[in-house]
């Protein structure tokens, strides 16, 4: 049994070594050819790489694989090399397909494509090894930042091959940043992108997206969500009364206040004036009850944080207690008058149109006194004619049309 191994690893060294002289040899000489082909290939780090020798027309020369040492890894179906990543996946005469698995960065470089014709041809399948790059790092300058101000996000893809490219997002719109890519001493790539934004109130909570992009990895991502703080945005709203204020109603106001710090202070006052008595003011609401024209002017409402103050403001004015019922009669009475106004015309119209016929047709008729008198041969008989064939000349009749 071991002189049966032994002769089996005896035979494997010699074609190893008959198969290294052949490929010297033919290295001196070789051509590239389309006869042969071989394709690149990329793959990610620790995955199976295949490579592909074809061969278009063989006539029964030997095909082998060489590494980028030019050492034998398989002559034909047989693998000199001791390296048991390498595996035959196919083997005919027009190809040989060899699988790499676990594929390191050292494994990166031309192999080569043999066919020992003549005069003997060569193909090359350059394998290029990516590794793809590690989280991505999202840093701000400042965690909170006053709306106005310019803020810069960073963000690092550390220790990849080849250089990854970074994209900026802040909501559905891309931002352009500047990029910096640094060589480490074992080849990899750093690459830190800033990015520099003006923000504003609508930026607080929004995120901003730092993209990598890399052949070895997908929707490679991180976010940051802005911090803004901004001063209140202040809105009085009228609870009570709905309409007109009367005298002898109540009012109620609230004021709507939004910021970033929430605001702590909130003040009700009277422009020009000192706010009713008996007023009662409970933070942002104000009521004052049994309105009297006294009480017209101008309420602001202001509210202050850490970034600054803003104010709205509500006039008053006091109506009479029937203002609403008289501001309805007065809207009747409007209607009524309209309507009259419409009928009026209507009539006076009509009243034109009759008389400007009635003028038109005035006098419109004719006689019978020359009837036939066209007609007559001689004088005498036009006379007879136009009489009618009376003798009276003087009784004459009219037809009105």
């Amino acid at each position: 049994m071991a002189n049966t191994s032994n002769g089996s690893l005896a035979s494997l060294l010699l074609l190893f070594t008959i198969s290294a002289a052949i490929t010297t040899g033919a290295a001196q000489f070789a051509v590239q050819s389309q006869n042969l082909e071989a394709d690149n290939v990329s793959v990610v780090e620790g995955e199976t790489a295949i490579i592909s020798c074809r061969v278009k027309n063989n006539d029964d020369s030997v095909i082998q694989l060489l590494n980028p040492n030019r050492q034998t890894i398989y002559f034909r179906d047989l693998r000199p090399l001791k390296d048991a990543r390498f595996q035959l996946v196919n083997f005919s005469e027009n190809e040989l397909r060899v699988a790499l698995s676990n594929v390191s960065l050292s494994d990166e470089g031309r192999y080569v494509c043999q066919l020992y014709s003549d005069p003997p041809q060569e193909a090359y399948a350059d394998i290029t090894v990516l590794i793809p790059p590690g989280n991505p790092i999202i840093e701000t300058r400042e965690d909170l930042v006053s709306e106005g101000n310019e803020t810069e996000i960073t963000c690092t893809s550390i220790g990849s091959k080849p250089a990854a490219t970074i994209r900026w997002m802040k909501g559905d719109k891309e931002l352009k940043g500047r990029s910096n890519v640094d060589v480490t001493y074992d080849s990899m790539y750093t690459v830190t992108s800033f990015l520099k934004l003006t923000v504003t109130r609508e930026d607080d909570g929004v995120p901003v997206v730092c993209i990598v992009d890399h052949p070895a990895v997908k929707d490679f991502q991180a976010q940051k969500y802005l911090e803004v703080l901004y001063k209140p945005e202040v809105k009085i709203l009228v609870e009570f009364p709905v309409g007109l204020t009367r005298e002898g109603e109540n009012l109620e106001l609230t004021c709507q206040i939004k910021g970033k710090p929430e605001p702590q202070q909130v003040n009700w006052m009277r422009v020009d004036d000192d706010v009713p008595s008996h007023a009662v003011i409970t933070g942002p609401d104000l009521f004052i009850e049994n309105l009297n024209k006294s009480y017209n002017g101008t309420y602001r409402c202001v509210a202050s944080n850490s970034v600054g103050e803003s104010y709205d403001e509500y006039i008053l004015y006091v109506y009479d207690s029937r203002a609403g019922a008289e501001a309805q009669r007065s809207v009747d009475h409007a209607v009524i008058g309209g309507v009259v106004a419409v009928v009026v015309f209507a009539m006076l119209c009509l009243l034109i149109v009759l008389g400007r016929y009635f003028a038109r047709h005035k006098g419109t008729y004719f006689t019978h006194e020359a009837k036939g008198a066209d007609d007559a041969a001689d004088a005498d008989t036009a006379i007879i004619n136009a009489e009618g064939g009376h003798n009276n000349s003087d009784e004459k009749k009219e037809y009105y049309i």
